[in-house]
């Protein structure tokens, strides 16, 4: 793996390198990005299929998919590395969801510390190539209809997953936004680290690098003007009931993503956003 993966392993923080993007990749980054994710896709699978894909092959097929974009002009800010690295337990990271690009590259920041796995709709699982892979990392699946049977499984898979030694991210939103609607973040995540006494990590992101597409929602256009934010917080410890470390949460994703020209919804008060800042996706992840 290339040196810039060694400093976002070891380093507080990582800034895409100037010139990490061709010119072809420039003019074409759509084209260029999938080309060059199908195959990055189907031996992920076919390691998958066989049982023999790694959590190195997952941190190396995420950290692919990260430079990927890069070579299509996309420039990623990672802030706040030392917390991941801060807690030696098993922890649960708490985020806003975007788009499809923080399910790839979240594996190449997050397993080289800790083991780790995702909250997943059970739909993902059943996607060709992309839904094998996540299968085979152990994922928490849930069904997103009902909230009480969500609820269930994520405390006694998450606890399972806790005592494991694997932290787990989730992401609390009931769809993939890009705008942050505080009246769909729910407090999930919260409730599963007080259970277990686990260390939260928020996690604020921006990707609306990669689009939501009109036939097939994860294959968007790429467009490599907007800037690619992962911000991870310093990790907390559920106090009470968990109220005031959910609102902690809210605020400190709601405060990067206005520093980052992202809108937010409030959890009352009127719904301001602008349409084409707060496009949302009907199937989440």
């Amino acid at each position: 793996m290339s040196i810039c993966f060694k400093q976002l392993m070891q380093l507080n923080s990582y800034v895409t390198p100037e010139g990490s993007s061709s010119f072809f990749s420039r003019l074409f980054p759509s084209l260029s990005h999938y080309a060059r994710l199908l195959p990055i896709l189907l031996k992920a699978s076919w390691l998958a299929g066989k049982g023999i894909y790694s959590s190195e092959d997952w941190i190396k097929s995420s950290w692919d998919t990260v430079r990927s974009l890069e070579l299509s002009g996309a420039r990623f800010y990672v802030e706040g590395l030392e917390h991941i690295r801060s807690v030696e337990e098993p922890c649960v990271f708490i985020g806003n969801h975007m788009s499809t690009l923080e399910t790839f590259a979240l594996p190449c920041i997050i397993e080289p510390h800790r083991p780790v796995t995702f909250v997943t709709k059970d739909s993902l699982l059943k996607y060709p190539l992309f839904g094998r892979v996540l299968g085979s990392r152990n994922p928490i699946v849930v069904g997103r209809v009902s909230p009480r049977e969500d609820l269930a499984v994520m405390l006694r898979e998450g606890s399972s997953r806790l005592e494991q030694g694997v932290s787990v991210i989730v992401f609390p939103q009931s769809t993939r936004s890009f705008c942050f609607d505080l009246t769909q973040f729910n407090s999930i995540g919260v409730k599963l680290a007080r259970r277990n006494e686990a260390w939260i990590i928020p996690v604020a992101v921006k990707t609306d690098v990669w689009g939501m597409g009109r036939f097939l929602k994860d294959a968007g256009p790429i467009d490599p003007s907007r800037e690619v934010h992962f911000r991870f917080g310093a990790p907390l410890k559920v106090e009470g009931k968990g109220k005031d470390e959910h609102n902690h949460i809210c605020e400190f994703i709601s405060s990067s993503l206005k520093e980052w020209g992202v809108d937010t919804i409030p959890a009352l008060g009127p719904l301001t956003p602008s349409p084409e800042k707060c496009e949302e996706e009907s199937s989440p992840a």
